[in-house]
């Protein structure tokens, strides 16, 4: 018998129609591969505050109550058209337009499943940020904060058990420091090994080194809502302003690379006919003086001292971009911020000078670079986006095959160039290592390593070195790498990334399927996992999860800060947003 679900918030949330009938499925295609075709789809981009139905169905005392949530239309202008339970055991999504990339974007880790009691429990906040309760291999034992985070082995775990009783997380954003650590035996893996550590691990036989691709992006940025970033030749000036090879040769391992668009050559999106501009100094001076801004232009260069792939040596690589911001005539002011406090004041639109950043890719698509960025539905970092940008992303996003999307992100990373909402850098080479004696140890395609699959040596603990403290382990509300390793731990998504390659694999569900125009996502749910708490997993937790992040309305939308960045990145718009402040 499944679990009886309370729901009293639903009866707060206003009640203006019926749930909208799903589409009728065409011919749908079982398992782990979308359909070949698809047929693109139209929804209108205006943003307008919906009223919702929300619905639970009758059902005698102590059986399943299926939940679903349904936007009135598509005219919100988000991906989702509605969400529902169709058994305890099948979930099914119905989109606004099709989406090839669906399935990578439900197993990514902002979107692990909670249970939907504790949820409601929690209100959306509170112990949900620091107290999870998820269905991974790994349970919260106990957080001291800016110490270590422990995990236990949960024994109640629906597949193969973790192999290690304990896992630890520790931190240091002094790459020296994590390889002292390592060489000393302190510590079994360590992330992000700095540029002049590579030859040093591979070269010592009690370690082992394990390479990523550089599927990631530097770049420096401004938002065009303060002058004088709002003037577009302002922009284009600084981006000739950056001697970007210098930076990579002297501050980034091997396997690094100049960043000549904001994607990464590696990924789908690439697009070899679109070039950055040619470090010019002098022009970036002449243009400069011309708009006004030079002479005597001082500004700010923040940054948050957090070792990444794509940023190894945060102090040194911002003082360099100082100094030759100097050299052409601004005063850049270095201001290194707290990294929560950073992210949160970039994704709230609050920076308003310049400032590093970068991103890696959360699974291997353009989407997840340009869409998340660029996109209608993207942070507030770089200021208002670009329609004409958002035009040819939707395009990009909603055709079937690579050779019917390719020519879309041609035209987008052309009008990236001509609008300049920021400067691409470099494309870090990074690694992760472990000691030598740690079986099963290998680098994810997307940094996602299951520590679960690693047995270091026999030993019951498992301790990991990366570059900074999560900020919290709710991971729908944060976008900080070392925040979501933690929650990959012990949260699960309904699909997941296969150890290694970054395929999308079964998780929660153990199946998926998709109509002919992938706007209609079946999920076959897994039978008899439980939450660390005990709770059985169902439709219902699936359903309450996504709603906590898609409706503004939802008691349950909180989380720490409230921005959710991630859920509009991925899928445009929330439900019952707010109007824009104008």
């Amino acid at each position: 018998m499944f679990k009886s679900i309370r729901r009293s918030w639903l009866n707060g949330l206003a009640v203006v129609g019926l749930l909208l009938a799903a589409c009728a499925p065409a011919a749908p295609t079982t398992g782990s591969q979308a359909p070949a075709t698809a047929t693109t789809a139209s929804a209108s981009t205006e943003v307008t505050t919906t009223e919702t139905t929300t619905t639970t169905a009758a059902a005698p005392t102590g059986e399943f109550k299926p939940m679903s949530l349904a936007a009135e239309s598509c005219d919100y202008g988000g991906e989702f058209k509605s969400i529902e339970a169709v058994d305890a055991l099948t979930v099914k999504m119905t989109l606004c337009f099709p989406d090839p990339a669906f399935p990578s974007k439900v197993a990514f880790s902002s979107n692990g499943i909670n249970d939907a009691d504790y949820l409601e429990k929690t209100g959306g906040g509170g112990d949900l940020i620091e107290h999870p309760n998820g269905t991974g291999p790994y349970m919260l034992s106990e957080w001291k904060r800016g110490d270590e985070l422990v995990l236990k082995r949960f024994d109640g775990y629906w597949g193969e058990k973790a192999k290690t009783e304990n896992l630890i997380f520790r931190w240091s954003a002094e790459s020296a420091q994590r390889l002292v650590e390592l060489q000393a035996g302190t510590v079994d893996s360590i992330d992000n090994p700095g540029p002049d550590d590579f030859a040093t691990i591979e070269g010592d036989a009690n370690l082992q080194l394990k390479t990523r691709l550089s599927q990631n992006v530097l770049y420096m940025g401004w938002n065009r809502s303060y002058a004088p970033f709002d003037n577009e030749k302002v922009r284009q000036a600084f981006a000739m302003a950056i001697d970007k090879d210098r930076l990579v040769k002297n501050f980034y391992p091997p396997g690094s690379s100049v960043a000549t668009q904001f994607m990464p050559p590696s990924l789908f999106g690439f697009t070899k006919e679109v070039d950055w501009y040619k470090y010019d100094p002098e022009q970036a001076k002449k243009l400069l003086t011309e708009a006004g801004v030079l002479p005597g232009f001082q500004t700010t260069l923040a940054y948050r001292d957090v070792v990444r792939g794509y940023f190894p040596n945060p102090g040194t690589i911002a003082q360099d971009i100082q100094a030759q911001l100097a050299a052409i005539g601004v005063d850049a002011k270095i201001e290194v911020m707290e990294s929560g406090a950073f992210l949160d004041a970039a994704a709230q639109g609050q920076l308003k000078g310049l400032f590093l950043l970068g991103w890696g890719a959360d699974y291997p698509d353009a989407t997840n670079f340009l869409d998340v960025h660029f996109g209608p539905g993207a942070s507030k970092s770089f200021g208002p986006g670009f329609e004409d940008i958002w035009e040819q992303l939707k395009g990009g996003a909603t055709h079937a095959t690579a050779e019917e999307r390719y020519p879309f992100y041609v035209k987008a990373n052309e009008l990236i160039k001509e609008h300049a909402p920021m400067i691409p850098i470099a494309h870090g080479g990074n690694a992760i290592a472990y000691k030598a004696d740690v079986e099963g140890a290998y680098a994810s395609a997307v940094g996602a390593e299951q520590f679960a699959l690693m047995n270091p040596g026999g030993r019951d603990t498992f301790i990991f070195m990366q570059n900074a403290e999560p900020i919290s382990i709710y991971c729908a509300d944060e976008t900080d790498g070392e925040t979501l390793r933690a929650c990959e731990q012990v949260m699960q998504s309904l699909l997941s990334f296969a150890p290694g390659t970054g395929e999308v694999s079964p998780a929660l569900a153990t199946e998926w399927s998709a109509n002919a125009d992938l706007t209609e996502w079946t999920f076959k749910l897994r039978d008899g996992v439980k939450f660390h708490n005990g709770a059985t997993f169902d439709a219902n937790d699936v359903v309450t999860s996504y709603v906590a992040q898609w409706d503004a309305k939802s008691p349950l939308h909180k989380g720490r800060a409230g921005d959710f960045t991630y859920f509009t990145s991925l899928f445009t718009a929330f439900l019952n947003a707010p109007p824009a402040k104008q």
